[in-house]
Parts: C-alpha cells; sequence; structure tokens
C-alpha cells in the first residue's frame, strides 16, 4: 500500500458479492475512506469486517473539503474514494479531488469494477463498438427537450442514467426527440433482487412504464440505439451520385461546398467522400 496515494475504488452497484479482492485490501488498508454517504458505504464495510476510518465527502461538501484532503494525502496518509454505488465519478462526486490531485502532481490509482452504466451495456442488446454516456438528463421538460435534441444524429449507442420520479417523463420525451420506433433498453436495479431489462422500441418500452408501476421503482439505465438514417447512410444512398455530377462541372472544393449547401451534411464529411470518388 503506498502512502500519499488516492485510491478510486469502484464498490457493487446492488449484488454485494460484486467486488474484487483487490478493492477489499485496498479498503482494509488505506488510511481512510472518503465516502459519498457513509451510512450507505458502512454496510458494506461490516460485512467484509472492514473497519477503516470513514469520512463524508459527497456533492455538498467537496468543494470545502478539497484542500483538507490534499493536505492529507500530501501529508502521507492514503486515502480510498467510494461512491454510494459503482465507479466513483462516474455521475458521481470525486472530479475535483482527482483533477486537482493530478495538477499538483499527486498519484491517483483505479481499482476498476462495477459500473451500471458498462453492465447495463453488455447486456443490452445494442451496439457497443460505440457508445456516448450522458448523464442524467436535465429536470425541466424545456431543457430536457433541447439537450435530447442535440444527440438526435448520434451514430453512437446513447447511454443515460434516471430515477423513478422522472423515468417516464424522460422516455416519453426521448419519443419526441428520436421517435416512437426506435430502438431502446430500460435496465432497472442491476444486480439486484428485481433486476429487469426492458428491451423494445421507445413506445413500447414507454407502455410498459406506464402500464406497470413496479417498473418505475428503483434506479434506470436508459440505453437508445444510435442513429442509423443520418448523414452516413445519406452519403451511400444520394449523395455520392450528386458529388459526381458536380464534380464533373466545378472543382473539387466549389462542388463539395454546393453539395454541403443542398444536403445539409458538413463539408469534411463531404470532402473525404469526394476523395474517395476522385482516387484521392
Amino acid at each position: 500500500m503506498s502512502k500519499g496515494v488516492l485510491y478510486v475504488v469502484a464498490t457493487p452497484i446492488g449484488n454485494i458479492e460484486d467486488i474484487s479482492q483487490r478493492a477489499l485490501e485496498t479498503l482494509k488498508q488505506v488510511d481512510f475512506i472518503a465516502a459519498e454517504d457513509t451510512r450507505h458505504t458502512l454496510p458494506l464495510l461490516k460485512h467484509y469486517g472492514i473497519n477503516t476510518p470513514l469520512r463524508a465527502f459527497h456533492q455538498y461538501n467537496e468543494h470545502a473539503k478539497l484542500e483538507m484532503m490534499l493536505q492529507i494525502l500530501d501529508a502521507g496518509q492514503s486515502i480510498a474514494l467510494v461512491s454510494d454505488a459503482g465507479t466513483p465519478l462516474i455521475s458521481d462526486p470525486g472530479f475535483p479531488l482527482v483533477r486537482e490531485l493530478i495538477q499538483r502532481g499527486g498519484r491517483v490509482v483505479p481499482v476498476p469494477g462495477a459500473s451500471a452504466l458498462i453492465c447495463a451495456l453488455s447486456a443490452s442488446g445494442l451496439p457497443t463498438d460505440r457508445f456516448m454516456f450522458l448523464g442524467f438528463p436535465p429536470r425541466q421538460t424545456r431543457q430536457r427537450l433541447a439537450w435530447l435534441q442535440t444527440f438526435a444524429d448520434e451514430v453512437s449507442t446513447l447511454v443515460f442514467y434516471e430515477s423513478s420520479h422522472r423515468v417516464v417523463d424522460s422516455v416519453t420525451a426521448m419519443c419526441e426527440v428520436f421517435g416512437t420506433v426506435r430502438e431502446g433498453v430500460i435496465a432497472r436495479e442491476l444486480t439486484k433482487l428485481h433486476e429487469t431489462i426492458l428491451r423494445g422500441s421507445l413506445e413500447s418500452l414507454l407502455e410498459q412504464l406506464q402500464q406497470d408501476r413496479d417498473q418505475q421503482k428503483g434506479e434506470f439505465v436508459i440505453l437508445i440505439r444510435g442513429a442509423t438514417g443520418g448523414a452516413g447512410e445519406r452519403i451511400e444512398v444520394d449523395i455520392e451520385q450528386m458529388l459526381i455530377t458536380l464534380m464533373a462541372e466545378l472543382p473539387l472544393k466549389q462542388a463539395v461546398s454546393l453539395a454541403s449547401r443542398v444536403s445539409g451534411i458538413k463539408k469534411n464529411i463531404l470532402y473525404k467522400q469526394a476523395l474517395k470518388i476522385s482516387g484521392g
């Protein structure tokens, strides 16, 4: 166990057995544990017979306690940072501490493990080669809709967190922005007793939520398949012929510029396609 090190330790998201031996050894050997909620972390420590002192470090005090934590690390003590569940900093407190410690030349060591977003993605049946984690949507309806709209044409699988209080509102907004037929997944209470993974169109997912109040309880990961009818597909279907026609009459840059104005597709995307067509 190195001194003066901040260990970022992942803890179970539900099933208490989903913790690594390395994480347990780290929690035992550090000088103290900085926990998002000491009341939540204490049962985990008791279960494994760990008596390391706990200190609260959450979103409401992390800036106030930042300098104190850095001084403790600078003095040679080691700290394990944990959140209520899963990997710290993923929609949880800790970023200011990690960032400042790195900028001061300190050492941060990750102790990997459970993560709700990776857990949901792995079992979703949606493409996993490219995904975008977006955290919690805005709470207010207008802001939520405007925010979601910025991702309407994103081709990556989209991953959101949501609470029981807003899951119906968020899925309703997703139907409006992404379309009712877009494929989605709702993963609820992962690794816990009432784990449920619903798959289908966004419209069918919303119906299942509305018809079964039990499906509105717990913690949620919402996944949405990326756009498949966006700019990339149009290039293959009709833009290529447009480029061929324009390039026969105009210099390449002018052809690309005109094609961009007509189609709304970004010039850099069309320029790459034009180079392929011309053999450049």
